[in-house]
């Protein structure tokens, strides 16, 4: 991964950067803020889940922990991807990991925080749901992903925590 020159960015805000990781679905660059990301990594051995949701692709052990595995493409509605190697970001929500199942990882980005614009009113409504707004790069627009609104509509609270509010 490279790394695009702090200095650069500082000059262009307020000062304050933020680092985005890149991933890229669907033909489509989106941004997540590396305070979120914990893992990159290439999922092996996803066990199905009966019952879930679509978009869960299964779970996973990821260094002895339980991951659920989103496919990124199912839930922006997107066919499925035709490559057979694909990687996932690991990030935490609510105390529960997930890996969001991407095309690929692109690279660190370091960019002004007051760069960042609200989503354009013809921004895809798929990309529109899960989105924090976006950045314009050279010849391109970063989506930047929303984790509470990517999971938040997906898992309102974890089971463990639900089944300990029904039992009390």
């Amino acid at each position: 991964m490279s790394i695009v020159d702090t200095q650069e960015a500082k000059t262009a805000g307020d000062g304050e950067t933020i680092q985005f990781v890149t991933v890229v679905i669907g033909g489509q660059l989106f941004g997540l803020p590396i305070s979120q990301v914990h893992d990159v990594f290439v999922p092996e051995s996803v066990t199905r889940v009966p019952l879930s949701a679509p978009e869960v692709a299964g779970v996973l052990n990821l260094r002895g922990r339980i991951v659920t595995a989103i496919d990124m493409r199912r839930r922006l509605h997107l066919p499925p991807n035709e490559e057979k190697q694909v990687m996932a970001v690991g990030i935490e929500h609510k105390h529960e990991s997930y890996g969001l199942v991407i095309d690929a990882v692109g690279e660190v980005l370091n960019l002004a925080g007051n760069s960042a614009e609200p989503n354009p009113s013809n921004l895809d409504k798929r990309w529109a749901e899960i989105s924090g707004g976006v950045h314009r790069l050279e010849g391109q627009l970063m989506v930047i992903l929303d984790v509470e609104r990517l999971l938040g509509a997906m898992f309102p609270e974890p089971m463990a925590a639900a089944a300990t509010a029904t039992a009390a």
